[in-house]
């Protein structure tokens, strides 16, 4: 890990990734104070106060609208990066977010509750497009030695993001009348760093190289990532990467979904995107306080608990960051599942126990258990198998398909989670148990290790299962830079040809 690498990854986590995080859970504390001023405003237009259903309905929609803004900048991903690279993705997506803190911050004073509303679609635009660009952009730079652990840091700075949100929010700090609103403002502070800062590290070499066909600054990029003047075996390996995936050509997503040779790949990127959402872990962050009351916690105790549950998220997400690239992907992804799986039944019986006097203990180990198993495996490695399950002409396209996924399964589970736990009470977290059952034997018999692999290496594993032969194998990869003419020349003469 150079510094130059370390200053990137830290740069574009945290004022991306970091957003993303702080966007999940700023608005659990002070809901009750929004809600107040929703209807505080409603009154002062209609002389009227707000019915139930009305208000359960505009609050749902300011926690749901923040996720389906992440469909849509998903659907942005593929254009942006391919138009814009990855770095000018994530400078442009600044304005995604700095525009509505402003607009929040001030929503107060200007009397209007609309504009939360609205503005939790853009701030969704720019996590949905963050939550995809900085993991491809990182994990386009990294050596394969540090491709898991540097592809999880976004993960933490997510973790890190929540944490923040849980602590700033809690009643003594800014979650309270008056603070709510420069609460809310925060989240423009990352964006704002980033945008001063990010100019001056250079884009994705394997940008640069095979979408670009710049392979000066492609090698320049490299050199100043790596600390040192001998990158050839990696320029070489991003040379045979772009002969390989020629006769593919740049995918769109209908492509890709008609692609034989991708189809296992594409296959596992939406189970495991389906599984990671779907199991529920955001429905802890969004009603977080609410399943700690339902379990017995006293009022005043809840906010505690809950930046407690936010450490220690952050805490094992740390770890999953050293531990990754000792025990593999795979490994992981099982057994954060299985831990989900396994704490979402264990909760069911204790919510319906929980008249016993001990019994609240249980749920709370329960949601911590959860959330460990989460941050080890199931939130933060689906978006590195992406990366390392897909070449360069395919990722972006699968990176849109894997954050489509994502975000309308999280839109999916901020909508419906309260509803859910009002038909079904406490079994409604058996759903959640089937889904991370059926996830985990999916993982089991399909997904491979892909640790310490080359993205070649990977594509050529995964080619037997999809009946496949790869149009170029490892002797012609090896022997095709042994060919005088420069590969700019190369390139150039290929495209002319198609």
């Amino acid at each position: 890990m150079t510094i130059v690498l370390g200053l990137v990854t830290f740069i574009a986590a945290f004022g991306s990734s970091f957003q993303y995080g702080y966007n999940v859970s700023v608005i659990n504390s002070p809901a009750p104070f929004m809600q107040d001023f929703y209807n505080e405003t409603y009154f002062q237009r209609d002389g009227s106060y707000m019915d139930e259903d009305l208000m359960t309905a505009l609050w749902s929609l300011t926690v749901s609208f923040f996720p389906l803004g992440g469909f849509f900048g998903s659907l942005m991903v593929g254009p942006m990066v391919n138009s814009c690279g990855r770095k000018g993705t994530l400078l442009i997506n600044n304005v995604f977010s700095i525009i509505p803190a402003i607009l929040m911050g001030i929503s107060k004073v200007a009397k209007t509750f609309e504009v939360i509303i609205v503005c939790r679609v853009i701030i969704g635009i720019c996590a949905g497009l963050s939550s995809n660009v900085v993991p491809m952009y990182l994990g386009e730079m990294s050596p394969k030695n540090l491709r898991g652990a540097v592809g999880v840091v976004p993960q933490l700075f997510i973790t890190v993001g929540i944490l923040t949100a849980q602590i700033l929010g809690m009643r003594m700090v800014l979650g309270s009348v008056d603070g709510w609103p420069i609460l809310m403002g925060l989240t423009g502070v990352p964006a704002a760093l980033q945008l001063m800062t990010l100019p001056f590290f250079p884009e994705s070499p394997r940008y640069l190289l095979i979408q670009k066909g710049d392979e000066k600054e492609a090698r320049a990029a490299l050199k100043r990532l790596r600390g040192c003047d001998d990158v050839e075996d990696e320029m070489e390996e991003m040379r045979k990467e772009d002969q390989a995936e020629k006769a593919e050509g740049k995918m769109s997503i209908f492509t890709l979904f008609t692609y034989r040779g991708l189809r296992w790949q594409l296959i596992s990127i939406i189970v495991m995107m389906m599984g990671q959402q779907l199991s529920g872990v955001n429905a802890v962050y969004y009603y977080a306080d609410r399943i700690y009351e339902n379990a017995g916690v006293k009022k005043d105790d809840v906010q505690f608990v809950t930046v407690g549950t936010g450490a220690v998220n952050v805490i094992m997400t740390l770890l999953a960051v050293f531990i990754v690239e000792k025990l593999g992907r795979r490994i992981l992804l099982l057994a954060g599942f299985g831990i989900c799986c396994v704490a979402c039944a264990v909760l069911t019986v204790a919510l319906n126990l929980k008249t016993i006097s001990w019994m609240p203990y249980i749920s709370i180990a329960c949601v911590f258990s959860y959330v460990i198993g989460h941050a080890i495996g199931a939130s933060p490695i689906p978006s590195v198998m992406i990366i390392e399950m897909f070449l360069q002409s395919s990722r972006p396209a699968a990176f849109m398909v894997g954050g489509s996924v994502h975000w309308l399964s999280n839109f999916t589970v901020g909508l419906v989670f309260s509803y859910m736990e009002k038909g079904l009470g406490p079994y409604c977290f058996l759903v959640f148990c089937g889904i991370c059952l059926v996830t985990v034997i999916y993982i089991f018999i399909i997904v491979p290790e892909t640790k310490n692999k080359t993205f070649m290496e990977i594509n050529q594993s995964m080619a037997k299962r999809n009946g496949v032969e790869l149009p170029v194998d490892k002797e012609e990869l090896r022997d095709f830079t042994a060919v005088s003419v420069p590969y700019s020349e190369k390139r150039e003469e290929r495209n002319s040809a198609l």
